[in-house]
């Protein structure tokens, strides 16, 4: 027998002021058996850097071929593709034939540094193609951030990212590789 996802909900507020957004978010977040809280709450960072009424979860991990968020515009083309982790160059490509925009959110250290020496060239040479680093530190500060029901308050400014909570804050830059 399967063991189920877990459930957590999140309200986040989002003031980011480099592009002019300002909203509250409630999302109810499935984490898959597999899924660590730290890759969990980097596809929550994921959301908080390109939030927007329109942005929806993917089906997860169990659906590997969707993104983890995506957003499509009124007529169903899909407008913007995000991935969490380090997904290879033929997944990248594959999003960029069904996406105007791809953005990759990579974190840690050692499996990052692996990933970007062998892509990192290949995927700079590729038009409309985002690709951010958070390193372990960072990823490690917002897997301290999560719990089954969590209550956030998030300002941007010059790229950078604080992230208050009941507890105390989180600053986060996250590092721009394409």
């Amino acid at each position: 027998m399967a063991l189920p996802s877990t459930v957590h909900k999140l309200c986040l507020g989002i003031s980011d002021m480099d592009r002019a957004y300002y909203a509250e978010h409630t999302l109810t977040l499935a984490r898959h058996p597999s899924e660590t809280e730290e890759r969990l709450m980097v596809r929550v960072f994921a959301f908080l850097m390109h939030a927007s009424d329109a942005l929806e979860s993917g089906r997860g991990l169990s659906c590997v071929e969707d993104p983890d968020w995506f957003e499509r515009s009124l007529t169903g083309e899909m407008l913007h593709w995000i991935d969490v982790g380090q997904p290879d160059l033929k997944r990248v490509k594959r999003s960029l034939s069904q996406a105007r925009q791809v953005t990759v959110l990579s974190y840690g250290n050692r499996a990052t540094d692996v990933w970007w020496e062998k892509e990192g060239a290949a995927m700079r040479g590729l038009e409309r193609v985002r690709i951010y680093r958070l390193d372990a530190t960072a990823s490690g500060a917002l897997a301290a951030l999560a719990a089954r029901t969590m209550n956030y308050q998030c300002m941007v400014q010059d790229g950078e990212y604080c992230i208050g909570t009941q507890s105390g804050m989180v600053q986060i830059r996250p590092q721009t590789l394409v």
